[in-house]
């Protein structure tokens, strides 16, 4: 039977010990040193960066537009570049922002992928880590609560002060319970409004205003956090309970550490690339080149596919020539060349993307035996920095440049003639009044659907360290 008089008390207790204590308010002193630089460092980087971006698409934009009147087909080639910014929480957790690129230079008949990423420009050092404030939260705060909470219950068993409480009809879940309940406070009241007043502080430096669904990821992400850290304190709680003194506990929960953030996730990504095997850029694009050639060629005169589109076309039109088409011919091949070419690359990026998430996939299990797992796929799907916030950004940049050459395809099939084709002019205003590129960020219910997985390995920690405090109590062999 549970007595939360008992618990209420004994939290009590620990809070008041633990800050009567210099050793943990040293420790989030120097958590919180580390915190506040990362967040100020991340807030100027990201504002600098976004405002790079701007400037640079500011530029290609004016560029485009001070286009001379000239060929449609030459615009299209002339190409165009989208800039990726980041998201405004992605100061909090940079997540894959810094591995994967930055901008796409689109074409016509060309799938041109994401480049420029931070990594390719880094001198070696990134792969071992970025200081931010999730990497504080996720890595560090959970060694604070290791040695702040090892000797919780280990240390009463020394002195004998563990059986005095027994005798104080106290059981002894009632004793876990307490302690635990007291370690999470003491957690919870240090570093969450740290988190809450950094991701709130960063969100209005770098976008100067706060809408609706930013404050909704900044709660969740809040929330999560502090479940997360109730799922270390009953881990911590749950060892100390076992070990029969306190130096034990700490050599094991220190090998845990060890354990749940750098082996396990440094395996789990090894795993995941030796069961679903991608394939590299050179094999991605010649696979898509293959395709296209057995597909149809548009720059084959005698490619069955377009001499089919041809005998279409004249029939459709009731001539017999090219030449007597009201429409240019030359533009109807080059849109059904870059029908072709769009349709086969998206075919070859799904199939990737596939294979990424299976691997990703991987990481998303583990998280039902590594808690840190969980956190940081649900940290980086809320703060935008995601494989699926990445991906939505090439196929969106895709799409774009489909819709942009598709415009100025039907611009050349009406207003150029078929005969002279290459020395004929139309007004720069028919691509000036082309729209710009507008990214739109992934939802956060999709984020959330995303991070299914995650946010279910997280619920059932909470269930099973619960259930491993009750567990243990009901050992004597423990109590002593």
């Amino acid at each position: 039977m549970i007595h939360f008089n008992f618990i209420k008390i004994i939290a009590r207790h620990e809070w008041a010990t633990t800050f009567r204590s210099r050793t943990p308010l040293a420790l989030f002193g120097v958590l919180f040193t580390v915190s506040l630089l990362s967040a100020v460092t991340g807030w100027q980087y990201v504002s600098r960066f976004n405002q790079q971006q701007r400037s640079a698409h500011q530029e290609v934009h004016d560029q485009w537009m001070n286009q001379p009147d000239r060929h449609p087909h030459r615009v299209a080639h002339y190409g165009y570049l989208v800039f990726r910014e980041k998201s405004p929480l992605s100061f909090f957790d940079f997540g894959l922002d810094s591995y994967v690129g930055n901008s796409v230079f689109l074409e016509a008949h060309r799938q041109n992928t994401v480049n420029m990423s931070e990594a390719g420009f880094s001198n070696g050092m990134l792969r071992f880590g970025e200081l931010s404030m999730a990497f504080v939260l996720q890595l560090l705060v959970p060694l604070f609560i290791i040695f702040v909470g090892f000797q919780t219950v280990a240390g009463l068993k020394p002195n004998g002060v563990l059986k005095l409480l027994l005798c104080q009809r106290a059981s002894y879940l009632d004793v876990l319970l307490g302690k635990a309940a007291g370690l999470t406070a003491v957690t919870w009241a240090l570093f969450l409004p740290v988190l809450l007043a950094g991701l709130v502080a960063g969100n209005l430096l770098i976008a100067d205003s706060f809408e609706a669904e930013t404050l909704l990821r900044i709660l969740l992400i809040v929330t999560l956090y502090a479940v997360y850290f109730l799922v270390i304190n009953l881990l911590v709680v749950g060892v100390s309970a076992v070990s029969k003194s306190p130096k034990n506990a700490l050599v094991l929960l220190v090998l845990m550490w060890i354990l749940f953030f750098i082996v396990i996730p440094k395996g789990g990504q090894t795993l995941g690339s030796a069961l679903y095997r991608a394939p590299d850029k050179i094999a991605f694009e010649n696979a898509i080149h293959e395709d296209v050639s057995q597909q149809g060629d548009s720059h084959n005169p005698n490619d069955p596919h377009f001499a089919g589109l041809k005998a279409k076309t004249l029939k459709r039109y009731g001539v017999d020539s090219i030449s007597a088409l009201p429409v240019n011919y030359g533009a109807l091949v080059m849109q059904e060349g870059e029908n072709i070419s769009s349709g086969i690359f998206n075919k070859h990026f799904d199939r990737l993307i596939g294979i990424y998430k299976s691997q990703n996939a991987v990481s998303s299990a583990l998280g039902f035996i590594d808690p840190y797992l969980a956190i940081r796929n649900i940290s980086m799907s809320l703060s935008g920095t995601d494989f699926d916030t990445f991906t939505a950004f090439q196929k969106q940049t895709e799409q774009y440049r489909f819709e942009k050459t598709r415009l100025l395809n039907q611009i050349h099939l009406t207003r150029i003639k078929y005969q002279n084709d290459n020395k004929q002019r139309v007004s720069a205003a028919n691509w000036q009044q082309q729209p710009d590129f507008n990214y739109k960020p992934v939802p956060v219910s999709k984020n959330l659907a995303t991070s299914a997985l995650s946010l279910l390995s997280l619920i059932l920690w909470i269930a099973t360290g619960l259930g491993a405090l009750t567990y243990i109590s009901s050992k004597r062999e423990y109590q002593l």
